[in-house]
């Protein structure tokens, strides 16, 4: 079990230091993928969607995936000229498929609807991981997601196997949250 130790450094942190089972620090700051802060604060709200709905690790890895090549983890406001109604992590459109604006700039409601759409396709999982996110999303490019593949793997392996979440004092192990 990770705890909390008091410090006296006047971090912002409330001089709190978080650190796990073997006393190491755990970096509240760290960088995994490429991705970092309320990018992978993002990532762990669709891993837990993913948990929630019973998805496997593989469609937990696409969803995080897709999310990278759609908005770089973010909750994106606007679209682009493919889609100028696409709003939030999965740049969802406005066509009724993905529920209203609200469902879509909320990160867990939006990755339950793709989740949703992604455990209905037909053998998804024997289909290149990049295809199965291009048949949930439709985007022009097939490939487009592949080169997020690596990152999305490593983000998913890192917060599924992270022991604490410093920034909210969630307890994660390999089965998903605890607190």
């Amino acid at each position: 079990m990770a705890i909390l130790v008091g410090i006296g450094t006047g971090q912002a942190s409330g001089g709190l230091l978080c650190v796990d089972e073997a006393g190491r620090p755990v970096d509240p700051g760290a960088v995994i993928g490429g991705y970092s802060g309320e990018q992978l604060d993002n990532a762990d709200a669709i891993i837990d969607a993913g948990i929630a709905l019973g998805a496997p690790r593989e469609a937990r890895v696409i969803a995080v995936m897709t999310a990278m090549g759609e908005s770089g983890l973010r909750v994106l406001d606007h679209g682009d000229a493919a889609g100028p109604d696409s709003r939030g992590l999965f740049q969802q459109r406005d066509n009724g498929a993905w529920g209203t604006l609200e469902d879509r700039m909320d990160p867990t409601t939006s990755a339950e609807n793709f989740y949703r759409a992604l455990l209905r396709l037909p053998d998804w999982q024997s289909l290149e991981p990049t295809v199965a996110a291009h048949r949930v999303q439709r985007n022009s490019d097939e490939d487009h997601y592949a080169r997020y593949w690596a990152s999305a793997d490593a983000v998913v392996t890192a917060l599924s196997t992270r022991t604490l979440r410093c920034g909210d004092g969630l307890v994660r192990g390999s089965d998903g949250p605890r607190s």
